[in-house]
């Protein structure tokens, strides 16, 4: 089970803070200042406030004096590209368990990606993402969801993210979960399980 930002997606907030900065009654430095995951935030990975209240919340935030249209291009903005050395890890996995994917994630973002990068959707048998299942990472109970779903026992559940906070907590909940800061880092952890040969580390590196 794979994280999608900053695991299968490349994420880079500069180009977002950059599309706003035009439209912005602050310097880039009191912009990049009041980034933060508030409320608004969690209730729309959560879905339960919609894109286009949740684009008028930024631009308050970020004193942004333009359309909802652009405030919303700035915020896909931070969906950089695939990370292909980790979808041609996940493919490899395929051919041998079912990979899925598990993301804190909103509508807005989930149809940027469809289109951008479509192969994304068909990287994974399966998604579950924030903004469907009404819970987000960390709560636990996102991830007792998710394993209920997927109908296997947590400890046979091998659980890649970026962010050390959710790794906590899906450690608590009963899964195996890697710390992912890079594609070398899930390619050693399935070395390590025995999944991958180890040939497949010096291909990552070379694939960047």
């Amino acid at each position: 089970m794979f994280d999608l930002g900053g695991v299968a997606i490349e994420i880079d907030l500069d180009p977002m803070l950059d599309h706003w900065q035009p439209y912005s009654t602050l310097s880039p430095a009191e912009l990049r200042s009041r980034l933060r995951i508030d409320e608004p935030y969690r209730q729309h990975e959560r879905g339960e406030i919609d894109a286009g209240a949740y684009m008028r919340h930024l631009a308050e935030v970020f004193e942004i004096r333009a359309d909802v249209s652009t405030v919303a291009a700035g915020w896909n903005a931070m969906l950089v590209k695939p990370v292909d050395a980790t979808l041609a890890l996940i493919a490899r996995m395929r051919r041998q368990l079912p990979c899925c994917a598990f993301s804190n994630t909103s509508a807005i973002h989930r149809d940027t990606w469809s289109a951008r990068f479509p192969a994304l959707d068909d990287a994974f048998d399966r998604l579950f993402l924030s903004f469907e299942l009404g819970l987000r990472k960390p709560d636990t109970a996102a991830f007792e969801a998710v394993v209920e779903e997927i109908g296997k026992p947590p400890g046979s559940i091998l659980f890649f993210d970026d962010t050390a906070e959710n790794i906590d907590a899906a450690r608590s909940v009963g899964l195996e979960s890697v710390l992912v800061r890079g594609p070398r880092d899930v390619a050693d952890a399935l070395v390590r399980l025995g999944l991958l040969d180890a040939g497949w580390g010096r291909l990552v590196d070379e694939g960047g």
